[in-house]
Protein backbone atom coordinates (compact mmCIF):
# COMPACT_ATOMS: atom_id res chain seq x y z
CA UNK A 1 0.00 0.00 0.00
CA UNK A 2 1.33 3.43 -0.95
CA UNK A 3 2.36 5.70 1.92
CA UNK A 4 1.01 8.73 0.06
CA UNK A 5 1.22 10.67 -3.18
CA UNK A 6 3.92 12.98 -4.52
CA UNK A 7 2.84 15.84 -6.82
CA UNK A 8 5.42 17.64 -8.95
CA UNK A 9 6.25 19.10 -12.33
CA UNK A 10 8.05 16.96 -14.95
CA UNK A 11 11.79 16.59 -14.30
CA UNK A 12 11.63 18.46 -10.99
CA UNK A 13 14.98 17.71 -9.33
CA UNK A 14 13.55 18.51 -5.91
CA UNK A 15 10.97 15.76 -6.41
CA UNK A 16 13.83 13.31 -7.02
CA UNK A 17 14.58 13.42 -3.28
CA UNK A 18 11.31 11.72 -2.33
CA UNK A 19 11.48 9.23 -5.21
CA UNK A 20 15.04 8.17 -4.32
CA UNK A 21 14.31 7.88 -0.59
CA UNK A 22 11.22 5.76 -1.28
CA UNK A 23 13.25 3.34 -3.42
CA UNK A 24 16.03 3.07 -0.85
CA UNK A 25 13.51 2.33 1.88
CA UNK A 26 11.52 -0.06 -0.28
CA UNK A 27 8.23 1.78 0.35
CA UNK A 28 5.54 2.34 -2.26
CA UNK A 29 4.95 5.96 -3.26
CA UNK A 30 2.28 7.10 -5.69
CA UNK A 31 3.19 10.08 -7.85
CA UNK A 32 1.81 12.57 -10.33
CA UNK A 33 4.74 14.28 -12.05
CA UNK A 34 2.72 16.14 -14.68
CA UNK A 35 1.75 19.35 -12.86
CA UNK A 36 1.89 22.55 -14.89
CA UNK A 37 3.71 25.25 -12.94
CA UNK A 38 1.71 28.44 -12.54
CA UNK A 39 -1.53 26.66 -13.44
CA UNK A 40 -2.18 23.53 -11.38
CA UNK A 41 -0.53 24.98 -8.28
CA UNK A 42 -2.73 28.10 -8.46
CA UNK A 43 -6.13 26.39 -8.31
CA UNK A 44 -8.33 26.94 -5.23
CA UNK A 45 -8.27 23.19 -4.54
CA UNK A 46 -4.46 23.09 -4.54
CA UNK A 47 -4.07 26.23 -2.43
CA UNK A 48 -6.60 24.93 0.10
CA UNK A 49 -4.23 22.03 0.78
CA UNK A 50 -0.93 23.82 0.15
CA UNK A 51 -1.36 27.57 0.84
CA UNK A 52 2.17 28.52 -0.28
CA UNK A 53 1.54 27.15 -3.78
CA UNK A 54 4.92 25.40 -3.72
CA UNK A 55 5.91 22.37 -5.79
CA UNK A 56 6.62 19.50 -5.08
CA UNK A 57 4.11 18.49 -2.42
CA UNK A 58 3.08 15.29 -0.65
CA UNK A 59 -0.39 14.27 0.44
CA UNK A 60 -2.03 11.46 2.35
CA UNK A 61 -5.13 11.31 4.54
CA UNK A 62 -4.53 13.69 7.42
CA UNK A 63 -1.26 15.10 6.09
CA UNK A 64 -0.33 17.70 3.46
CA UNK A 65 3.39 18.48 3.19
CA UNK A 66 5.35 21.10 1.26
CA UNK A 67 9.14 21.51 0.94
CA UNK A 68 11.08 18.74 -0.73
CA UNK A 69 13.43 18.27 2.23
CA UNK A 70 10.58 17.79 4.71
CA UNK A 71 8.90 15.34 2.32
CA UNK A 72 12.08 13.29 1.89
CA UNK A 73 12.67 13.20 5.64
CA UNK A 74 9.10 12.06 6.32
CA UNK A 75 9.32 9.26 3.74
CA UNK A 76 12.65 8.16 5.23
CA UNK A 77 10.96 7.91 8.63
CA UNK A 78 8.32 5.50 7.31
CA UNK A 79 10.70 2.57 7.58
CA UNK A 80 11.52 1.47 11.10
CA UNK A 81 15.21 1.99 11.96
CA UNK A 82 15.91 3.34 8.49
CA UNK A 83 19.68 3.76 8.02
CA UNK A 84 18.88 6.85 5.96
CA UNK A 85 18.20 8.70 9.22
CA UNK A 86 21.34 7.52 11.02
CA UNK A 87 22.12 4.79 13.52
CA UNK A 88 22.40 7.00 16.60
CA UNK A 89 20.95 10.24 17.92
CA UNK A 90 24.29 11.88 17.16
CA UNK A 91 24.17 10.79 13.51
CA UNK A 92 20.57 11.96 13.19
CA UNK A 93 21.58 15.38 14.54
CA UNK A 94 24.40 15.59 11.98
CA UNK A 95 22.00 14.61 9.21
CA UNK A 96 19.69 17.46 10.23
CA UNK A 97 22.70 19.78 10.30
CA UNK A 98 23.49 19.07 6.65
CA UNK A 99 19.84 19.23 5.62
CA UNK A 100 19.67 22.73 7.09
CA UNK A 101 23.00 23.68 5.50
CA UNK A 102 21.69 22.72 2.06
CA UNK A 103 18.35 24.43 2.66
CA UNK A 104 19.61 27.67 4.18
CA UNK A 105 22.92 28.19 2.35
CA UNK A 106 23.41 26.08 -0.79
CA UNK A 107 19.90 26.28 -2.29
CA UNK A 108 19.44 30.07 -1.93
CA UNK A 109 22.88 30.68 -3.45
CA UNK A 110 21.97 28.45 -6.41
CA UNK A 111 18.69 30.31 -6.87
CA UNK A 112 20.47 33.65 -6.84
CA UNK A 113 23.32 32.67 -9.17
CA UNK A 114 21.64 30.27 -11.60
CA UNK A 115 17.91 30.88 -11.91
CA UNK A 116 18.18 34.39 -13.43
CA UNK A 117 20.66 33.03 -15.99
CA UNK A 118 18.07 30.42 -16.97
CA UNK A 119 15.32 33.03 -17.18
CA UNK A 120 13.37 31.64 -14.20
CA UNK A 121 13.86 34.81 -12.15
CA UNK A 122 14.55 38.43 -13.03
CA UNK A 123 18.13 38.97 -14.18
CA UNK A 124 19.68 41.68 -11.99
CA UNK A 125 23.44 41.60 -12.47
CA UNK A 126 24.54 42.71 -8.97
CA UNK A 127 22.33 40.02 -7.42
CA UNK A 128 23.67 37.33 -9.75
CA UNK A 129 27.23 38.35 -8.92
CA UNK A 130 26.38 38.16 -5.24
CA UNK A 131 24.99 34.68 -5.86
CA UNK A 132 28.25 33.66 -7.55
CA UNK A 133 30.21 34.82 -4.51
CA UNK A 134 27.92 32.99 -2.07
CA UNK A 135 28.10 29.85 -4.19
CA UNK A 136 31.89 29.93 -4.25
CA UNK A 137 31.94 30.36 -0.49
CA UNK A 138 29.47 27.57 0.36
CA UNK A 139 30.85 25.11 -2.19
CA UNK A 140 34.28 25.81 -0.72
CA UNK A 141 32.91 24.99 2.72
CA UNK A 142 31.39 21.76 1.43
CA UNK A 143 34.66 20.93 -0.33
CA UNK A 144 36.52 21.17 3.00
CA UNK A 145 33.90 19.07 4.78
CA UNK A 146 34.28 16.30 2.18
CA UNK A 147 38.09 16.29 2.26
CA UNK A 148 38.22 12.91 4.01
CA UNK A 149 34.60 11.80 3.65
CA UNK A 150 32.77 9.58 1.18
CA UNK A 151 29.38 10.49 2.65
CA UNK A 152 28.34 13.40 4.83
CA UNK A 153 27.47 11.34 7.92
CA UNK A 154 29.06 8.01 8.81
CA UNK A 155 30.14 5.42 6.28
CA UNK A 156 26.81 4.94 4.52
CA UNK A 157 24.52 7.05 2.39
CA UNK A 158 21.84 8.95 4.32
CA UNK A 159 18.97 11.29 3.50
CA UNK A 160 21.47 14.16 3.92
CA UNK A 161 23.39 12.89 0.87
CA UNK A 162 20.24 12.34 -1.19
CA UNK A 163 19.08 15.85 -0.37
CA UNK A 164 22.48 17.40 -1.15
CA UNK A 165 23.03 15.65 -4.48
CA UNK A 166 19.55 16.63 -5.71
CA UNK A 167 20.19 20.25 -4.75
CA UNK A 168 23.49 20.15 -6.68
CA UNK A 169 21.96 18.71 -9.88
CA UNK A 170 21.20 22.10 -11.54
CA UNK A 171 24.71 23.38 -10.78
CA UNK A 172 26.50 20.44 -12.36
CA UNK A 173 24.14 20.49 -15.31
CA UNK A 174 24.15 24.20 -16.15
CA UNK A 175 26.90 26.15 -14.37
CA UNK A 176 29.90 24.15 -13.17
CA UNK A 177 32.15 23.52 -16.15
CA UNK A 178 35.26 21.34 -16.10
CA UNK A 179 37.48 24.12 -14.76
CA UNK A 180 35.11 24.96 -11.90
CA UNK A 181 34.65 21.27 -11.06
CA UNK A 182 38.42 20.89 -10.63
CA UNK A 183 38.44 23.75 -8.12
CA UNK A 184 36.07 21.79 -5.88
CA UNK A 185 37.51 18.31 -6.42
CA UNK A 186 36.08 16.82 -3.25
CA UNK A 187 32.54 17.99 -4.00
CA UNK A 188 32.86 16.72 -7.58
CA UNK A 189 34.14 13.34 -6.40
CA UNK A 190 31.25 13.17 -3.94
CA UNK A 191 28.71 14.13 -6.61
CA UNK A 192 30.02 11.52 -9.06
CA UNK A 193 29.90 8.84 -6.37
CA UNK A 194 26.26 9.60 -5.65
CA UNK A 195 24.91 9.95 -9.19
CA UNK A 196 26.42 6.56 -9.98
CA UNK A 197 24.64 4.82 -7.11
CA UNK A 198 22.30 2.28 -8.81
CA UNK A 199 19.09 3.50 -7.15
CA UNK A 200 19.85 7.17 -7.79
CA UNK A 201 20.77 6.37 -11.38
CA UNK A 202 17.48 4.49 -11.77
CA UNK A 203 15.55 7.64 -10.83
CA UNK A 204 17.57 10.38 -12.57
CA UNK A 205 19.16 8.46 -15.46
CA UNK A 206 22.63 9.03 -16.92
CA UNK A 207 23.87 12.43 -15.77
CA UNK A 208 25.25 14.85 -18.38
CA UNK A 209 27.74 17.37 -17.03
CA UNK A 210 28.00 21.04 -17.98
CA UNK A 211 30.48 21.84 -20.75
CA UNK A 212 29.84 25.57 -21.08
CA UNK A 213 28.25 27.61 -18.26
CA UNK A 214 24.84 28.95 -19.19
CA UNK A 215 24.70 32.70 -19.78
CA UNK A 216 21.73 35.02 -19.55
CA UNK A 217 20.29 35.95 -22.94
CA UNK A 218 18.08 39.05 -22.75
CA UNK A 219 14.83 38.84 -24.71
CA UNK A 220 15.02 40.34 -28.17
CA UNK A 221 13.10 43.52 -28.71
CA UNK A 222 11.03 43.71 -31.84
CA UNK A 223 12.24 46.37 -34.19
CA UNK A 224 9.70 48.91 -35.30
CA UNK A 225 8.99 48.69 -39.02
CA UNK A 226 10.78 51.32 -41.03
CA UNK A 227 8.56 54.08 -42.30
CA UNK A 228 8.60 54.59 -46.04
CA UNK A 229 9.94 57.94 -47.05
CA UNK A 230 7.21 60.23 -48.28
CA UNK A 231 7.28 60.71 -52.02
CA UNK A 232 8.05 64.29 -53.04
CA UNK A 233 4.96 66.14 -54.19
CA UNK A 234 4.86 67.38 -57.73
CA UNK A 235 6.17 70.90 -58.01
CA UNK A 236 3.48 73.52 -58.41
CA UNK A 237 3.85 76.75 -60.28
CA UNK A 238 4.19 79.68 -57.93
CA UNK A 239 1.05 81.75 -57.55
CA UNK A 240 1.24 85.47 -57.20
CA UNK A 241 0.87 86.48 -53.58
CA UNK A 242 -2.02 88.75 -52.76
CA UNK A 243 -0.23 89.90 -49.63
CA UNK A 244 3.30 89.59 -48.21
CA UNK A 245 3.99 85.95 -47.28
CA UNK A 246 5.00 85.08 -43.73
CA UNK A 247 8.58 83.96 -43.31
CA UNK A 248 9.44 80.44 -42.12
CA UNK A 249 10.44 81.83 -38.77
CA UNK A 250 7.06 83.48 -38.44
CA UNK A 251 5.14 80.32 -39.40
CA UNK A 252 3.37 78.66 -36.49
CA UNK A 253 5.15 75.47 -35.33
CA UNK A 254 2.99 72.31 -35.24
CA UNK A 255 1.69 71.32 -31.79
CA UNK A 256 3.98 68.69 -30.18
CA UNK A 257 2.57 65.18 -30.11
CA UNK A 258 1.95 63.72 -26.65
CA UNK A 259 4.62 61.26 -25.53
CA UNK A 260 2.02 58.95 -23.99
CA UNK A 261 -1.66 58.18 -24.43
CA UNK A 262 -1.99 59.03 -20.77
CA UNK A 263 -1.15 62.65 -21.60
CA UNK A 264 -4.37 62.81 -23.63
CA UNK A 265 -6.55 62.00 -20.60
CA UNK A 266 -8.59 64.81 -19.02
CA UNK A 267 -6.59 66.75 -16.48
CA UNK A 268 -6.83 65.30 -12.98
CA UNK A 269 -7.16 67.24 -9.74
CA UNK A 270 -4.84 64.68 -8.11
CA UNK A 271 -1.23 65.78 -8.54
CA UNK A 272 0.83 62.59 -8.34
CA UNK A 273 4.15 64.39 -7.89
CA UNK A 274 2.74 66.39 -4.96
CA UNK A 275 1.55 63.13 -3.39
CA UNK A 276 4.98 61.52 -3.79
CA UNK A 277 6.65 64.46 -2.05
CA UNK A 278 4.05 64.54 0.72
CA UNK A 279 4.38 60.78 1.29
CA UNK A 280 8.17 61.07 1.51
CA UNK A 281 8.18 63.99 3.95
CA UNK A 282 5.41 63.03 6.38
CA UNK A 283 4.33 60.18 8.61
CA UNK A 284 2.33 57.71 6.56
CA UNK A 285 -0.32 57.24 9.27
CA UNK A 286 -2.33 59.31 9.65
CA UNK A 287 -0.88 62.38 7.91
CA UNK A 288 0.03 61.07 4.45
CA UNK A 289 -2.99 58.77 4.17
CA UNK A 290 -5.37 61.58 5.13
CA UNK A 291 -3.82 63.67 2.36
CA UNK A 292 -4.10 60.79 -0.11
CA UNK A 293 -7.80 60.09 0.42
CA UNK A 294 -8.64 63.81 0.49
CA UNK A 295 -7.00 64.38 -2.91
CA UNK A 296 -7.30 61.03 -4.72
CA UNK A 297 -9.18 61.24 -8.04
CA UNK A 298 -10.90 57.92 -8.86
CA UNK A 299 -11.81 59.17 -12.34
CA UNK A 300 -8.25 59.97 -13.28
CA UNK A 301 -6.47 57.15 -11.44
CA UNK A 302 -7.02 53.51 -10.53
CA UNK A 303 -5.59 51.48 -7.66
CA UNK A 304 -4.22 48.00 -8.32
CA UNK A 305 -3.28 45.14 -5.99
CA UNK A 306 -0.04 43.60 -7.28
CA UNK A 307 1.14 40.08 -6.38
CA UNK A 308 4.20 38.14 -7.54
CA UNK A 309 2.91 35.01 -9.29
CA UNK A 310 5.63 32.57 -8.28
CA UNK A 311 6.14 32.68 -4.50
CA UNK A 312 7.38 29.09 -4.57
CA UNK A 313 10.55 30.36 -6.28
CA UNK A 314 11.33 32.93 -3.59
CA UNK A 315 14.06 32.14 -1.08
CA UNK A 316 15.95 34.73 0.99
CA UNK A 317 14.08 37.96 1.72
CA UNK A 318 16.88 40.18 0.42
CA UNK A 319 16.74 38.29 -2.87
CA UNK A 320 12.98 38.85 -3.07
CA UNK A 321 13.56 42.55 -2.46
CA UNK A 322 16.10 42.57 -5.28
CA UNK A 323 13.37 41.20 -7.56
CA UNK A 324 11.22 44.21 -6.68
CA UNK A 325 14.15 46.49 -7.45
CA UNK A 326 14.67 44.81 -10.81
CA UNK A 327 10.99 45.26 -11.66
CA UNK A 328 11.14 48.95 -10.73
CA UNK A 329 14.24 49.44 -12.88
CA UNK A 330 12.22 48.34 -15.89
CA UNK A 331 9.34 50.69 -15.09
CA UNK A 332 11.25 53.87 -15.87
CA UNK A 333 8.70 55.05 -18.45
CA UNK A 334 5.94 54.78 -15.84
CA UNK A 335 7.55 57.02 -13.21
CA UNK A 336 5.50 60.04 -14.27
CA UNK A 337 2.24 58.10 -14.12
CA UNK A 338 2.48 55.71 -11.18
CA UNK A 339 3.23 55.30 -7.50
CA UNK A 340 3.63 51.96 -5.76
CA UNK A 341 4.62 50.23 -2.56
CA UNK A 342 5.72 46.59 -2.86
CA UNK A 343 6.60 44.53 0.21
CA UNK A 344 8.43 41.31 0.97
CA UNK A 345 6.22 39.58 3.53
CA UNK A 346 7.47 36.61 5.54
CA UNK A 347 10.84 35.11 6.34
CA UNK A 348 13.76 33.50 4.54
CA UNK A 349 12.57 30.60 2.37
CA UNK A 350 8.92 31.40 3.16
CA UNK A 351 7.93 34.77 1.77
CA UNK A 352 5.73 36.49 -0.79
CA UNK A 353 5.88 39.74 -2.75
CA UNK A 354 2.75 41.88 -2.65
CA UNK A 355 1.74 45.53 -2.79
CA UNK A 356 -0.38 48.31 -4.26
CA UNK A 357 0.08 50.65 -7.23
CA UNK A 358 -1.72 53.89 -8.06
CA UNK A 359 -1.69 54.31 -11.85
CA UNK A 360 -2.97 57.04 -14.17
CA UNK A 361 -6.10 56.07 -16.12
CA UNK A 362 -8.43 53.12 -15.68
CA UNK A 363 -6.39 50.49 -17.54
CA UNK A 364 -2.83 49.28 -17.12
CA UNK A 365 -0.86 51.44 -19.59
CA UNK A 366 1.85 50.23 -21.95
CA UNK A 367 4.39 52.05 -19.80
CA UNK A 368 3.77 49.24 -17.29
CA UNK A 369 2.86 46.28 -19.52
CA UNK A 370 5.98 46.76 -21.64
CA UNK A 371 8.25 46.14 -18.63
CA UNK A 372 10.12 42.86 -19.05
CA UNK A 373 8.91 41.50 -15.69
CA UNK A 374 5.26 42.50 -16.02
CA UNK A 375 4.06 38.96 -16.74
CA UNK A 376 5.51 37.78 -13.42
CA UNK A 377 2.98 39.91 -11.51
CA UNK A 378 -0.79 39.73 -11.13
CA UNK A 379 -2.47 43.16 -11.30
CA UNK A 380 -6.01 43.33 -9.84
CA UNK A 381 -8.03 46.55 -9.82
CA UNK A 382 -9.59 47.26 -6.42
CA UNK A 383 -12.54 49.32 -5.18
CA UNK A 384 -11.15 52.30 -3.27
CA UNK A 385 -14.53 52.78 -1.54
CA UNK A 386 -14.29 49.43 0.26
CA UNK A 387 -13.21 50.12 3.88
CA UNK A 388 -11.25 46.85 4.01
CA UNK A 389 -9.36 47.79 0.85
CA UNK A 390 -8.62 51.25 2.24
CA UNK A 391 -7.20 49.76 5.41
CA UNK A 392 -5.05 47.34 3.42
CA UNK A 393 -3.73 50.12 1.16
CA UNK A 394 -2.82 52.11 4.27
CA UNK A 395 -0.97 49.15 5.77
CA UNK A 396 0.94 48.46 2.54
CA UNK A 397 1.89 52.13 2.19
CA UNK A 398 2.96 52.21 5.87
CA UNK A 399 4.72 48.80 5.72
CA UNK A 400 2.88 47.83 8.89
CA UNK A 401 -0.64 47.06 9.99
CA UNK A 402 -3.22 44.39 10.82
CA UNK A 403 -4.13 43.48 7.23
CA UNK A 404 -0.63 42.41 6.17
CA UNK A 405 -0.82 38.60 5.81
CA UNK A 406 2.74 38.17 7.16
CA UNK A 407 5.32 40.37 8.89
CA UNK A 408 7.03 42.85 6.57
CA UNK A 409 10.67 41.89 6.03
CA UNK A 410 11.54 44.55 3.46
CA UNK A 411 10.13 46.52 0.58
CA UNK A 412 10.56 49.29 -1.96
CA UNK A 413 8.51 52.32 -2.96
CA UNK A 414 8.11 53.21 -6.64
CA UNK A 415 8.06 56.97 -6.98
Amino acid sequence: MAIGKLLATPGNTRAFKALIVAKYNGVELDSNLTLQMGVDNKTPEYLAKFPTGKVPVFEKPGLNLTDSTAIAYYIASQKADSPLLGKTAEETAQILQYLFFAEAEISPAIALALYPRLGFNTYFKPSVQQGDELLKRFLGTLNNILLDKTFLVGERLTVADINMVCDLFPLYKFLLDKKYRKEIRNVTRYFKTLVNQPIIKEVVGEFVYCETPVEYVPPKKEKAPKKEAAKPAAAEKPKPAAAPAATAAEAAAPAPKPKSKLDLLPKSQFNLEDWKRFYSNNDTVPTAMDYFWKNFDPEGYAIWKVDYKYPEDLTLTFMSNNLIGGFYNRLGRATKYAFGSMLVLGTNNDNIISGYFVIRGQEIPEEVTDAADFDSYQFTKVDHNDPKVRQEIQDYFAWDGPTLPRPCADGKVFK
